[in-house]
């Protein structure tokens, strides 16, 4: 949010927070989150680096397209193991994995 607008709606009484405050989440649970999404992200982005659709994708791991949509939406149903797996099914490496989890 730019600071000009924080500031009018600070003067006007309203509270601006984060996400974090907002829902009352624990560092860890912060932290876990931010996992999912950088896992999912990197999932679409490894996906339609290597050229395949969503079907494609799903044909590939034996699951169907809405699955992968889930799981490129970071949907709270998807482990963190399919995440991963789906990822590897992709030919990513541990380097690889280990630079989609270290991004900003």
């Amino acid at each position: 949010m730019r600071e000009s607008k924080r500031y009018k709606l600070a003067a006007k009484g309203w509270t601006v927070s984060d996400t974090t405050e907002f829902l009352g989440l624990s560092p860890e649970e912060e932290a876990y989150i931010e996992l999912r999404l950088k896992l999912a992200d990197g999932l679409k982005a490894r996906r339609l680096s290597n050229g395949l659709s969503q079907v494609e994708l799903a044909q590939a791991m034996k699951s169907s397209q809405s699955r992968v949509a889930k799981m490129e939406a970071g949907d709270p149903s998807v482990s963190i193991d399919l995440l991963v797996k789906s990822l590897l099914t992709l030919g990513t490496t541990n380097r690889q994995l280990a630079a989609i989890i270290s991004q900003r």
